[in-house]
């Protein structure tokens, strides 16, 4: 059984039939996102590897129990229990997380382009660090919603479980992120398309 090959579901009924490997190839996948995430949240590299390992030995022991539902996605249920975790801490400690917005955060890191000549490169550079210094100015909550829905891939529901509003709200920040953007290319006459 080649492990890399299977689905989420199929790793996680392999773990619970006894096969460890599956669910080191399930954590082996979803690893960097989740950690990245976490690490966006609380700015702190212990922490956020304290919390990553939290993160997963609370979905283990549930995958164990019995109690894990299949009608989810594995990763935004993962990123539940980190955003949980990260919650129980905080209120712990009584301090809120700091979020200075998303210097650490490149959008673009993760989005893969197809090969250009040297002066498309050089514009698309630019390009990007136009939208990376703009998204720097939109409210926390549509940069949030932006990040959610481009770096972690995750649906409007899943964005709105996770940021504990309804589908609409999460919607219209995204829809606001959008407009926002537009008018601030517009003031400082960037040419490119913001859809």
């Amino acid at each position: 059984m080649i492990l890399s090959k299977l689905t989420e579901q199929e790793l996680i009924h392999a773990y619970i039939k006894g096969n460890e490997n599956a669910i080191e190839q399930l954590i082996l996948r979803h690893k960097n996102r989740v950690y990245s995430y976490i690490y966006y949240k609380v700015k702190d590299e212990e922490l956020a590897e304290d919390i990553f390992q939290d993160t997963f030995i609370k979905a283990i022991n549930t995958i164990k129990k019995g109690n894990y539902n299949d009608e989810g996605k594995f990763l935004p249920w993962v990123l539940r229990i980190a955003h949980n975790l990260m919650i129980d801490y905080f209120r712990k400690n009584s301090r809120m997380p700091m979020v200075k917005g998303a210097e650490d955060f490149d959008i673009f890191d993760v989005l893969t382009s197809p090969e250009k000549n040297v002066e498309q490169s050089i514009e698309s550079t630019q390009l990007y660090k136009h939208l990376k210094t703009l998204i720097k100015h939109l409210p926390n909550d549509q940069k949030e919603v932006i990040m959610m829905r481009l770096y972690f891939d995750m649906s409007f529901k899943e964005i709105a479980d996770m940021t504990n509003v309804s589908i609409n709200t999460a919607l219209g920040r995204m829809r606001y992120a959008l407009i926002n953007l537009r008018k601030m290319v517009e003031e400082k006459n960037i040419s490119l398309v913001i859809q």
